[in-house]
């Protein structure tokens, strides 16, 4: 009975560990279950008469489709595939639309097709300026963040800044060249057709480094190549390009991609991306060996883990709360700034219900946070009726564009007509969904009367 109630402990951790383990391949076929059950119960989504006239007017949508393994490939078959293609098929289900896919050889030749109107959309272009002249992007599904890539051997590249004065290798019109180009020009940049290439040459010394998606960095034998941090500040978040002048394609495809549910997309993603670095499968006898690291670990350690617990436990209770306090000291600092500032600014919300503002807003329409708080402009009585609801008119409707608003006008307050200068931007989260809108105004009247100023508005 000792020897039992001395092993009982190790017994009950060991079954904790495998328990844990079930646990795990349970969720993972659980998740592999759902990818399948997505692709067999697709329900319509609803869409308008225009919308609908214009699938009738154009059932074939063209694709300009260039090889990016897991994202869009050509199988063994020749047949296209990957996670973009499965989200194309549920598109089409919900939709009644056909998407026919054109190859592309590079991301150079995928542009010139949207350009030129041989392709009407693609699904593996990154947001960067230039291509928002001639396309518009639909809603964010998902994204990765850039990588650097350079020659094993050599020093690691953080940032760059490290490449000033080194030859940084990409693709022809990749998404961060004009960026990089503007912001640090002392890099040299060599252009190439494909990432492939790319790589070959910084493989061959030739270039210092290149970037590239962090899926796609991860899918290719490393060889004489390194594979490193994120490229700051980047992300290239996934979304379907659309060539301007197809509002209505772009509206129904928003609508789909709006009718996945979280759960739904991250089986879709679990399906292609889990395991993009897979771990060798250990032989049998390297299964037993680590079997027994672990019992034998277990017992050696238990009776450590219960003396270090409470001193562990004691330092993250300590670590938690001076998190919290930084993290209370810096909403202080941002409401304080805020508040400091000398014109009213304001943050609503995707229905047009007020979530902050500063004393400078309240004082401008003598009103209390506390009582305008989660409510509509028009509900409250701060400003003339007319005034309250052609401005939640135009939130909503700037919501809709996504578009940055600044404009001087003359508006309506309760005090009377005021000169101002407005402005109300979009803004998003860190996952690239819409939140909001953040705003605020300028009284120019006020300003000039300030500063003696007697020349007319």
């Amino acid at each position: 009975m000792r020897f039992y109630s001395g092993v009982k402990p190790a017994l009950v951790w060991l079954f904790l560990l495998g328990l844990w383990g079930f646990m795990q391949g349970a969720q993972a076929a659980q998740l592999a279950m759902r990818a399948d059950e997505v692709e067999m119960n697709i329900q319509p989504i609803e869409l308008d008469a225009q919308e609908r006239q214009w699938i009738r007017d154009n059932p074939r949508v063209t694709v300009a489709s260039l090889q990016y393994p897991l994202y869009l490939f050509q199988d063994e078959r020749g047949q296209w595939s990957g996670l973009n293609d499965d989200l194309l098929k549920r598109i089409s289900a919900m939709t009644g639309l056909q998407f026919v896919h054109q190859e592309s050889f590079s991301t150079h030749h995928m542009l010139e097709q949207l350009q030129s109107g041989q392709a009407d959309i693609s699904t593996t272009l990154a947001v960067n300026d230039e291509r928002k002249a001639f396309l518009d992007f639909s809603h964010a599904f998902g994204g990765a963040g850039w990588v650097f890539v350079w020659r094993a051997g050599e020093p690691a590249v953080h940032s760059l800044g490290e490449l000033a004065k080194r030859v940084l290798v990409l693709p022809a019109r990749h998404a961060l060249e004009h960026s990089i180009r503007r912001d640090y020009p002392s890099i040299q940049i060599l252009s190439v057709k494909t990432h492939a290439e790319a790589r070959a040459l910084v493989e061959s010394g030739e270039a210092y480094a290149t970037i590239e998606n962090e899926i796609g960095a991860q899918l290719f034998p490393s060889g004489l190549l390194k594979v490193g941090g994120l490229v700051e500040g980047k992300w290239e978040a996934d979304h379907l390009s659309v060539r301007k002048g197809m509002p209505e394609l772009l509206s129904i495809l928003n609508k789909a991609l709006g009718a996945f549910s979280a759960a739904e997309l991250r089986a879709i993603r679990l399906k292609w991306l889990d395991g993009v670095s897979p771990v060798p499968t250990p032989s049998i006898w390297e299964r037993v060996i680590k079997l027994g690291c672990w019992a034998m670990g277990v017992l050696g350690v238990f009776g450590l883990l219960s003396l270090l617990w409470n001193r562990r436990l004691a330092a993250e209770i300590k670590h938690r709360r001076e998190a919290e306090k930084g993290l209370g000291d810096q909403l202080a600092f941002q409401s304080a700034l805020i508040d400091a500032m000398p014109d009213p600014v304001f943050v609503r919300d995707l229905q047009g219900r007020l979530v902050m503002c500063n004393r400078s807003y309240e004082e401008a329409l003598s009103v209390r946070l506390e009582q305008v708080q989660g409510r509509m402009l028009f509900e409250i009585d701060a400003m003339p009726k007319a005034t309250a609801l052609m401005l939640h008119d135009e939130f909503m409707a700037q919501l809709h564009t996504r578009k940055t608003r600044f404009s001087q006008r003359q508006l309506l307050f309760k005090s009377g007509p005021r000169h101002i200068y407005q402005w109300t931007v979009p803004f998003y989260s860190a996952d690239g969904k819409l939140r909001g809108l953040l705003g605020g105004w300028t009284d120019i009247s006020q300003r000039r009367a300030d500063s003696g100023c007697k020349c007319p508005h």
